[in-house]
C-alpha cells in the first residue's frame, strides 16, 4: 500500500452536486464495454480509455484510477406469465429508465457483470477490487462512483423532463350534470363508432367518446373534440389511465393536458373507484416517447428492402437519443465538408493534446472527438457474429449494422444555456444548424484555428431595392450561411391529383372515416420552380421614397455577390393561412443533380440607374423610426413580444405581415429580440455616443476577440450593458461586419470576411456543392 499513500490527498468522494463520467470517455467514444474498459479518475471522476488515461495523468499528476469493465452475460430470455409479471407503475416525469420515468423495452434481453480494478499510473499496477486494506478514503471513493449515477445519463434525464402540468382552471368549480351516468369498470365504448381504445370520459357529462385522429390516419375520429365544439364542457380523463396515482387529463379550453386535484371526486360522480383500477392503456407521455424512440421512417427510406451494413471510415452513425435527428443529421453533414475535417478531424491529437483539464466543456475538444468517431472507422467494424445452427442445416446468422456512437456529451455541451436545445424535444434541423455555426465562430475568434471552417458555407447577397414612382435604386449586402428558398404551390406539377385528394380527404373528414397513409397525394414542386420564386421581385407596398419624399411601391431582388463552396439549402416549409397563422407545407420538391443559378449573379450599380438618395439631415437627435403600428399589433396579437415585432416591421420596411413573420421566425432566437428598438439620428447612427461607452467594457469584449468597432456597436445597442453586449454579439455573429460597417464606427473600415467564390463553377451539383435542410 505503499504505492498509493502520496495520492490519497488528492483523494476525493463524489457528492451530489458532482457528475462522474463513467459511461463514457471524454477524448473518445470507448465505454466499459471496450476491450480495456474505462478508466475514472478518483480526484475529478472523468473518465478515460486506455489511450487517453495517461494525458491525463501527465496534465494533473492525479494516478489513481477506478478501471471499469463491463462483459455481457450469457443469459436465456425468461417468459413470464401475464398473471406473474408486475403491473406496470404511472411514470411520473418525462424521463427514461430511472425511478418515476419510462421502462424501456430493450430487446433481446441482456445482463451484464462489472469488473473494477484500481489502476495506479504510470506504472498501471492494477489492485483487484474488493480489497479492505485500501485506504478508507480511497475505498469511499471507489464505492461513491460505483453507486453514482453516470453524467450522461444524468443529463438526459434532466432532458427528457417534460413540461410541468398546470392545474386546470376549471378543476376547482367544474360543473358536472346529475344525469345519473354510472360508468362500469370496463367494458367501454366510443358512443358514436365502435372504437375500444383512445377513450376519453368528459367530467362534465359522463360522455365516452374516442380521441383525436393523428396525422397518418390513425387514432381516433375526433368525437371527443367534436362533442367539445358543440357543449363546451371542458375536461375529460383518459380511460385505461386511471389508478390510484391519478390519469391523463386534459382541458380542451386551456389546450394542454392538465393536473386536476378534485379528480377523484369528479369521477366518484360517476360511480368510479380509482383506487381499485389499474393503468390498461399508455399515458400520453409513454405515447410520445414511444413516437421519438421508435419511430421508423419508412417514408424517407428503403422500407422493405434488405440492406447491406457498410462499414469503415465516413460510415460511422450516430444514436438518436431521442429526437435528436436534427442534431445528427446536421453533424454528420458539417463532417462530409472537407474545411471541417482539417479543422477538427485532421488535427485531432493536437486538440487533444492541449486540452484543458476538463475536456468534456471545451468545444474544440468534444468536435473533435465527434470527428474521429465519425471519420476514424474506428467504430464501425463489423462485429464477429457466430452463427447458430438451425433445424435443416440451415444458420441464423444475419448481418449485423453498427451499433453507432451516441453523442450525448456534445449535445450536453452545445445545448447548455438553451431554452430548447437543451432539452430533447423536437428541433429545427436549420435553427441548430444556425446555432452551432454561431458556436463555431465565437470559438474561432477566442482560439482561431488555420481555417474557420464556416468560411466553405459563408456567402455575400445583394438586396435591390427600386421605386416605381421614382426609377430610383438602392443596394445594400449582407453575408448569411444558408440560402432560405420559398415553395410556390402553384408551381405543382400534379395539380389535379392533388385536387381529387383534397375533395376526398374533405368526404373523408366529413363521414368522420380515417384515410390511408398510401393514399396521400403530395404537391410535387420542381426545384426549378423554387429557384425562379427567389428571383422575381418582390413587391414592397408603403415604401417610402427618399427620391419622392412619400409613399410609394417597390421591388426588391435578392442575387448573390459570392458563391460558397458548398451551399446550405433551406426550404421555406412555413407559410401564412388566412387567419394568419404559420402552416406547414407537406410538399414533394424534385431535385436535379445539377442546377444552374449563374443568373443570380449580383450586377451592382448598373449604367443610367439612380441610387436613392439618404434621408434629408437636418439634426441629429434622436428620432422614432417610421413604423406602422396596426401592423405591430396584428403581429402581436399572434403572441410575439411588441417590441420584437415592432422591430420586425421596422427591418422589412413595413412590407406586410408576411415579411414581419419571415423576419421574426428568423431572429426570435435572437437574445435581443424583445429589446426595445435603438433610437436612430438623422444621421444614421444610433443615439449613444461613443464617449458614453465604458471603456472598460469595450477591452472586455475585445479581449473575447470582436473588433473594437463591433464591440462598440454591441454597446450602443444595448444601452451599454456589458452582459447583454456580449449576448446580442453573440447572437448577431454572423453579421456583425455589415452592421458595425452600416454603424459608421470609430474606424469606418469593417473586418474582412474571408469569402470564397464557389467551387469553380456557378453550376451546383448535387451533392459536392449544395446540403439541404
Amino acid at each position: 500500500m505503499d504505492l498509493l499513500a502520496p495520492h490519497v490527498a488528492s483523494v476525493r468522494v463524489p457528492r451530489g452536486g458532482d457528475k462522474v463520467y463513467k459511461d463514457e470517455c471524454a477524448f473518445s467514444f470507448d465505454t466499459p464495454e471496450s476491450a480495456d474498459g474505462l478508466f475514472v479518475c478518483l480526484s475529478t471522476f472523468l473518465g478515460f480509455c486506455r489511450e487517453f488515461v495517461e494525458l491525463h495523468f501527465r496534465k494533473t499528476g492525479h494516478a489513481l484510477f477506478l478501471n471499469i469493465k463491463r462483459r455481457k452475460k450469457e443469459m436465456e430470455a425468461k417468459v413470464e406469465k401475464a398473471e406473474e409479471a408486475p403491473p406496470n407503475k404511472k411514470p411520473t416525469k418525462m424521463a427514461l429508465g430511472i425511478e418515476g420515468g419510462f421502462e424501456l423495452d430493450e430487446d433481446p434481453p441482456v445482463e451484464y457483470e462489472e469488473h473494477h480494478g484500481l489502476v495506479v499510473l504510470p506504472s498501471f499496477t492494477t489492485i483487484p477490487l474488493p480489497c479492505p486494506e485500501l485506504p478508507l478514503k480511497i475505498q469511499e471513493s471507489i464505492a461513491g462512483i460505483i453507486a453514482a449515477e453516470g453524467a450522461s445519463k444524468q443529463e438526459a434525464v434532466a432532458a427528457w423532463e417534460g413540461e410541468q402540468r398546470f392545474i386546470s382552471k376549471h378543476a376547482e368549480n367544474l360543473k358536472q350534470l346529475d344525469n345519473g351516468v354510472k360508468i362500469p369498470p370496463s367494458g367501454w365504448k366510443c358512443e358514436k363508432c365502435d372504437l375500444t381504445n383512445n377513450l376519453w370520459l368528459n367530467l362534465t357529462d359522463g360522455s365516452i367518446l374516442c380521441g383525436r385522429r393523428y396525422y397518418d390516419g390513425s387514432g381516433g375520429n375526433n368525437h371527443a373534440v367534436d362533442h367539445y365544439d358543440v357543449a363546451r364542457y371542458p375536461l375529460a380523463v383518459k380511460l385505461g389511465t386511471i389508478t390510484a396515482d391519478g390519469a391523463d387529463v386534459y382541458s380542451y379550453d386551456e389546450d394542454a393536458m392538465v393536473e386536476d386535484p378534485s379528480l377523484a371526486q369528479h369521477l366518484s360522480h360517476f360511480g368510479i373507484n380509482r383506487m381499485i383500477l389499474t393503468k390498461t392503456e399508455k399515458t400520453m407521455e409513454e405515447l410520445e416517447v414511444d413516437a421519438n424512440l421508435k419511430f421508423q421512417f419508412d417514408a424517407i427510406q428503403e422500407s422493405g428492402l434488405n440492406l447491406t451494413p457498410v462499414f469503415g471510415g465516413g460510415f460511422t452513425g450516430l444514436k438518436n437519443l431521442g429526437n435528436t435527428c436534427y442534431l445528427n443529421s446536421v453533424v454528420q453533414m458539417l463532417f462530409t465538408l472537407p474545411d471541417f475535417q482539417r479543422r477538427f478531424f485532421e488535427p485531432a491529437k493536437v486538440l487533444f493534446e492541449y486540452a484543458p483539464r476538463d475536456p468534456t466543456q471545451d468545444f474544440q475538444t468534444q468536435m473533435a472527438k465527434l470527428g474521429v468517431g465519425l471519420l476514424s472507422g474506428k467504430y464501425s467494424q463489423q462485429e464477429a457474429d457466430v452463427a447458430k445452427p438451425l433445424e435443416g442445416g440451415q444458420s441464423d446468422k444475419k448481418p449485423k449494422g453498427q451499433a453507432g456512437i451516441p453523442p450525448s456529451m456534445f449535445k450536453a455541451l452545445v445545448g447548455r444555456g438553451h431554452h430548447e436545445f437543451a432539452t430533447n424535444r423536437q428541433q429545427d434541423a436549420q435553427e441548430f444548424l444556425l446555432h452551432l455555426l454561431n458556436i463555431v465562430d465565437r470559438n474561432e475568434r477566442s482560439a482561431p484555428g488555420a481555417v474557420n471552417p464556416v468560411d466553405c458555407l459563408r456567402f455575400k447577397v445583394e438586396e435591390r431595392i427600386q421605386c416605381t414612382g421614382s426609377g430610383c435604386v438602392r443596394y445594400s449586402q449582407r453575408t448569411d450561411t444558408l440560402w432560405a428558398l420559398p415553395v410556390p404551390l402553384e408551381a405543382a406539377v400534379n395539380k389535379e391529383a392533388v385536387e381529387v385528394w383534397e375533395m376526398k380527404k374533405k368526404e373523408l373528414e366529413e363521414k368522420k372515416e380515417r384515410s390511408k397513409p398510401e393514399d396521400v397525394v403530395q404537391p410535387i414542386i420542381p426545384m426549378a420552380s423554387c429557384v425562379a420564386a427567389f428571383a422575381s421581385p418582390e413587391v414592397i407596398s408603403d415604401f417610402y421614397s427618399t427620391a419622392l419624399q412619400a409613399k410609394s411601391t417597390a421591388h426588391k431582388t435578392t442575387r448573390f455577390v459570392t458563391f460558397p463552396d458548398y451551399l446550405v439549402v433551406q426550404m421555406k416549409k412555413f407559410s401564412l393561412a388566412d387567419d394568419w397563422t404559420p402552416k406547414k407545407l407537406d410538399v414533394v420538391i424534385d431535385v436535379p443533380f445539377e442546377l444552374d443559378i449563374s443568373a443570380l449573379r449580383a450586377t451592382g450599380l448598373q449604367p443610367g440607374e439612380k441610387e436613392l438618395p439618404e434621408q434629408a439631415v437636418q439634426q441629429s437627435e434622436p428620432q422614432q423610426p417610421e413604423i406602422d403600428e396596426s401592423l405591430v399589433q396584428q403581429l402581436a396579437d399572434m403572441g410575439f413580444a411588441r417590441e420584437g415585432c415592432r422591430k420586425a416591421v421596422y427591418h422589412t420596411h413595413n412590407s406586410g405581415a408576411e415579411a414581419a413573420m419571415a423576419w421574426i421566425f428568423e431572429h426570435m432566437e435572437d437574445a435581443d429580440f424583445s429589446d426595445p428598438l435603438p433610437l436612430v439620428s438623422k444621421t444614421g447612427s444610433t443615439a449613444s455616443k461613443e464617449s458614453d461607452v465604458d471603456e472598460d467594457s469595450i477591452m472586455m469584449l475585445t479581449s473575447m476577440g470582436f473588433t473594437r468597432d463591433q464591440a462598440l456597436l454591441g454597446l450602443k445597442s444595448t444601452g451599454g450593458s456589458l452582459e447583454r453586449a456580449a449576448d446580442w454579439l453573440f447572437s448577431h455573429s454572423h453579421e456583425l461586419d455589415k452592421l458595425a460597417s452600416e454603424g459608421k464606427s470609430s474606424s469606418g473600415k469593417p473586418e474582412e470576411q474571408r469569402l470564397r467564390d464557389g467551387c469553380g463553377s456557378e453550376t451546383l451539383r448535387l451533392p459536392a456543392c449544395w446540403m439541404w435542410l
